[in-house]
């Protein structure tokens, strides 16, 4: 996809949602890495009706500690692999209170380095949380920068390098928003809607539907 391409798929993007964000709901950027680090193979739905409880009651990595591991697996049992997660939640908490005075990092390398929390976490939290223009390569972004031929990579990292490169700079703090909602919604893996889409005529995909 040339730049001039580029340009008309994001502009088409940002007019269909101009203000895009996660669909996790937070409380502020410590829930935010909560709800991230859960939401691993994981649906946001799902997350979000285990989570509606648990930030009632927890809003701190001090209260997470608090909490507990037995009673934090409580809340989130119906999420998938809740027993590790419950336990890098807990540790990840209490790294944040040991090693940060109980603030989240805006750092990539502070963040990767909280349990639980990979790359992918991490450039989603400095997104949502701080307004750091970073792009998180999930199943949904790897799919639409392959489909579209917008950034085409046989791995996440190739294909997060290349999306920092060739989207343009007003839109990079969003892309990482669109990318994923236009995945979720309209460039779907198993049938893509391409007659609703608003990026058809600039997309590559050779086997378009109708």
């Amino acid at each position: 996809m040339n730049k001039e391409s580029v340009l008309h798929f994001f502009t088409a993007l940002a007019a269909k949602m101009p203000q895009p964000k996660t669909e996790l709901r937070y409380l502020n950027p410590y829930t935010l890495v909560v709800a991230v680090s859960l939401s691993a193979q994981a649906t946001d739905v799902s997350v979000n009706k285990a989570t509606d409880a648990l930030f009632k009651i927890v809003k701190s990595p001090q209260a997470m500690v608090a909490l507990g591991e037995a009673k934090l697996k409580n809340y989130i049992k119906t999420i998938g692999l809740y027993n590790m997660k419950a336990k890098n939640v807990i540790a990840m908490s209490q790294m944040l209170i040991d090693e940060h005075g109980g603030e989240v990092p805006r750092d990539r390398a502070a963040l990767e380095k909280l349990p639980g929390v990979g790359r992918k976490t991490a450039n989603v939290v400095m997104n949502e949380a701080f307004g750091i223009p970073t792009i998180a390569v999930d199943t949904h972004v790897f799919r639409v920068a392959n489909r579209t031929g917008l950034a085409p990579g046989h791995n996440v990292r190739e294909v997060e390098d290349k999306l920092m490169k060739v989207v343009p700079k007003k839109f990079l703090s969003g892309a990482h928003h669109w990318l994923i909602l236009h995945g979720r919604y309209t460039c779907k893996a198993r049938k893509p809607d391409c007659p609703n889409c608003v990026v058809r005529k600039d997309c590559e995909y050779p086997d378009k539907t109708v």
